[in-house]
């Protein structure tokens, strides 16, 4: 009798409550279930931000469109951003702490070459910026060159300090992995590294041409603000411990960023396989000129 009383108490419970004990454990089951299907989603989102340390929740949605489908989930965006805020793993946006640009100088500053150019092809155009890792008590800064077509980094330095010799590194790494430079455009902003003598002689010899912004609007360098903003907010741990450690770190962010994360803007492929295109062509992108119309509202996430 004793080991029938929780069975009994049970069908108790439903008939006050006016269910059936199959409903119960329907429910019970469907619980389980729930449950079960969360774990194995945060698994999956956990092994996405091993290498992805801070990708964000709408890009990561359709990347696991593919898992969903193998698993039988069904589940919308918003349930998804639910789950996420439920188990901490939202990614918040922090604010920026340190200047990286100085324009005032004395050396020639270049006017803008790319206010109606969208390029067709890799090696078209160069976008550059420098953007600020927190090291320990200070900053180390890391100068990206990106090719605005296939938005892949085609060369990167950190270096401890804001003089030129980052940007310096950066260039020659793009221009020994990519040294076709015909009719390549170099855009970036006014600051002092991109303008000095040494900078502009090195694509001079290469036969850059030189574009730069014209004031102080992000939006007129807005691929190279992007991609800085992709690295630290999805790729990149907030702070390090030491130089070393943020260097190897950087190293594998960019790797993941060239190789495996698809971009919305060059029809949801990776860089690294836009790049290889290496021809002319006009693929599906969401392309927006930003001196045409400037949007009211940007969103958190463009790519």
């Amino acid at each position: 009798m004793e080991q029938h009383e929780p069975n009994r108490v049970t069908g108790l419970c439903c008939s006050l409550l006016g269910y059936s004990r199959q409903a119960y454990y329907q429910y019970q089951k469907q619980q389980e279930q729930e449950a079960f299907q969360e774990e194995i989603i945060v698994q999956e989102v956990l092994k996405h931000r091993k290498l992805q340390k801070r990708i964000g929740g709408r890009k990561l949605f359709g990347m696991m469109q593919v898992f969903f489908n193998q698993h039988g989930i069904g589940m919308g965006r918003d349930a998804f951003f639910n789950l996420l805020g439920n188990y901490s793993l939202l990614v918040r946006i922090r604010k920026r702490k340190a200047i990286t640009t100085n324009s005032n100088h004395p050396y020639r500053k270049y006017p803008n070459l790319i206010k109606e150019f969208i390029p067709i092809a890799p090696n078209q155009l160069w976008v550059c910026d420098i953007t600020y890792i927190v090291i320990g008590d200070g900053f180390g800064y890391l100068s990206l060159v990106t090719d605005a077509f296939s938005r892949k980094i085609v060369g990167f330095c950190l270096h401890k300090s804001l003089s030129a010799q980052g940007t310096i590194m950066a260039l020659k790494q793009a221009l020994k992995n990519n040294p076709n430079t015909k009719g390549l455009i170099h855009h970036s902003d006014r600051g002092v590294q991109y303008c000095c003598y040494e900078y502009v002689e090195i694509l001079q010899k290469n036969n850059i041409k030189i574009s730069m912004t014209e004031n102080g609007d992000p939006l007129e360098n807005a691929i190279a603000e992007r991609v800085n903003g992709i690295l630290k907010t999805e790729l990149l741990e907030e702070l390090f411990g030491s130089f070393k450690q943020a260097q190897e770190a950087i190293a594998i962010a960019i790797s993941t960023y060239n190789h495996l994360r698809p971009h919305n803007s060059i029809g949801n492929i990776t860089p690294f396989e836009a790049h290889s295109l290496n021809r002319p062509v006009t693929p599906k992108r969401l392309w927006k000129n930003y001196y045409q119309t400037k949007p009211k509202e940007v969103a958190v996430e463009m790519d």
